[in-house]
């Protein structure tokens, strides 16, 4: 496994395509937490969001081996696509807005390593994503959507643009005003991160 975390996606994928079983586990392992946590931020249910996520690398594997890839983009925001449209054919088939939890049960940062951090400064750092997961979620859908494809799944404005079927200039305003809200909110709020 470690042979393969210094090739590309397009060389894992191409690996994979030739029979290498490996060299999928290697793209799994690479992209699994900006792929889950931006399915989770998007659900709201960590149970759902593990289903959406195998669903995902399921297509996945499915239109690679169908030949049907093709290698116009690169393979995170062509995985993240296909996660954010199975997320948005879940809602249309349950015909509801998705659901706002903001119960403790659920982490989505149990994806982060704090095997480096002290207990005090891991409870710190769960304490502030607690505080910035529930503005998310006090935000409109269309700015919340944003802000997680660009902060917790690193997309880029124009993938999030083609992503989210709205200009790079809308995008990019949604974003500007989802942040100025959230600093309303920390105003207002007197929230420290």
């Amino acid at each position: 496994m470690h042979l393969y975390q210094q090739f590309t996606d397009q060389q894992l994928v191409h690996l994979f395509k030739d029979g290498n079983a490996e060299a999928m586990e290697c793209l799994v392992l690479r992209h699994k937490d900006k792929l889950y946590t931006s399915i989770f931020l998007l659900v709201k249910d960590k149970y759902l969001a593990e289903d959406l996520f195998q669903d995902m690398f399921i297509k996945v594997i499915d239109t690679i081996r169908s030949n049907r890839y093709t290698e116009e983009g690169k393979f995170l925001p062509w995985a993240m696509r296909i996660a954010h449209n199975l997320c948005v054919d879940h809602f249309r088939r349950v015909k509801r807005a998705p659901t706002i939890k903001t119960s403790d049960n659920h982490d989505i940062f149990e994806v982060i390593n704090f095997s480096n951090d002290n207990a005090e400064e891991r409870i710190m750092k769960n304490q502030s994503y607690d505080r910035i997961r529930r503005m998310l979620d006090l935000l409109p859908e269309e700015q919340r959507e944003v802000i997680i494809l660009r902060h917790y799944a690193d997309l880029s404005f124009k993938e999030i643009a083609t992503l989210t079927n709205c200009s790079i200039n809308t995008a990019l305003g949604r974003m500007r005003y989802g942040l100025i809200n959230m600093r309303k909110m920390m105003t207002e709020k007197q929230i420290a991160l």
